[in-house]
């Protein structure tokens, strides 16, 4: 839920100072953990110290509306991808340090690994004061929230997000508990292999982005959906035949093509507003003030589409919670993701490349408005 605040707080605070600021706050649950991170500790302290690393979250939403301001609309995937991929990957990245820590130094001194993340963190703060730039022209507008969220866009790209990042980070914390569930594996052979997915996921992002930029975003994210099914489909295979090797194969491969759907969403958000910047100034308004409203507004959609995303990792894991409490696998669980991500596959189809807007966007392109 930080993604919101965070995200406005680019505009109010500019993109140089409010990194600078929120690169600090990952200092505050790094330390926390590092305290905390010791037997007797009550399971509350624990959730309290999990619930502020939100930050974390939040930080990304901000980078990403930030670096949303600075790249012309030819360039947003790659940018955004990119931008993203680098966040995503942290989350391989962490995962095997913590199998170096616990491969080195053994299991007694969890603690290590933050204390790795310390001095990065203090690198990162004084990195962004020194190199990163405001932008004068992006300026405070508290209704840029109030005015996306009445956009229908808004609401059928956050649905879109879901499935694309909300799959990322969902597997992201589910594929080593479901390995560990469905086929016995032990934590630590479990983690061997998990840090692949959130790896793979995280460098196919600005893959997504850069296909996006070539092709249109509305077309590779369908792609993607109809792949995904199919991926969700051949873990269902590979658990009735009870392979590890091709469930983790399948497990991958959504990895992979989740991170191709993150990269070609977020390009998809400046493009709607670009179309609707565009069709304004063909009917005579301000060019400069509808430029200017696009990059707004296509900043706060980027934060509430990634709040609302994120949502998606809470409810993947709940379905695997449900799934194996009830019928002992997650079969169940991937019946629901394959169902989903037809659903989502025929929304991009209807919406963007079929649908009213899809129509606005060939009139864009037939008129030659360029944005």
């Amino acid at each position: 839920m930080l993604r919101l605040p965070y995200t406005l707080a680019v505009a109010r605070f500019g993109g140089r100072n409010w990194t600078i600021f929120s690169a600090g706050m990952l200092l505050v649950p790094t330390v926390l953990a590092a305290i905390v991170m010791r037997p007797g500790t009550p399971f509350w302290v624990f959730l309290l110290v999990a619930a502020v690393g939100g930050v974390g979250g939040g930080n990304f939403a901000s980078s990403m509306t930030n670096i949303n301001t600075f790249y012309p609309e030819r360039r947003k995937g790659w940018a955004l991808g990119l931008n993203a991929g680098g966040g995503n990957l942290g989350v391989a990245v962490i995962q095997l340090v913590a199998l170096l820590v616990l491969g080195t130094v053994g299991a007694a001194t969890p603690r290590l690994v933050l204390w790795i993340y310390l001095p990065l963190i203090v690198l990162a703060t004084v990195g962004a004061a020194l190199w990163m730039d405001n932008i004068a022209s992006v300026r405070n507008d508290k209704r840029s929230m109030r005015e996306v969220v009445r956009e229908p866009q808004a609401w059928v790209m956050s649905f879109l997000y879901i499935g694309t990042f909300g799959s990322f980070i969902g597997y992201s914390f589910a594929f080593g508990l479901v390995l560990q569930n469905q086929f016995h594996r032990s934590p630590v052979q479990a983690a061997a292999v998990t840090f692949l997915g959130p790896l793979l996921g995280s460098l196919s992002r600005p893959l997504g982005g850069k296909l996006a930029d070539r092709v249109g975003g509305a077309r590779v994210t369908l792609a993607v959906f109809v792949l995904m099914a199919l991926g969700a489909g051949l873990t269902i295979v590979a658990s009735n035949a009870q392979s590890l090797g091709l469930y983790t194969l399948g497990f991958i491969v959504l990895f992979v093509l989740s991170g191709i759907g993150n990269g070609s969403t977020y390009k998809m958000i400046p493009a709607i507003f670009r179309t609707k910047a565009a069709l304004a100034i063909d009917a005579g308004a301000d060019q400069a003030g509808e430029l200017l409203k696009a990059r707004r507004l296509s900043g706060a959609l980027i934060g509430v589409a990634g709040a609302v995303g994120a949502l998606g990792g809470l409810f993947i894991n709940l379905a695997f919670r449900a799934s194996f409490q009830s019928f002992g696998s997650g079969d169940i669980a991937f019946y629901s993701f394959l169902a989903f991500y037809v659903v989502c596959a025929v929304t991009t189809w209807a919406v963007y490349l079929r649908g009213e807007f899809a129509r606005s966007s060939q009139q864009v392109a037939l008129a030659g408005v360029g944005v």
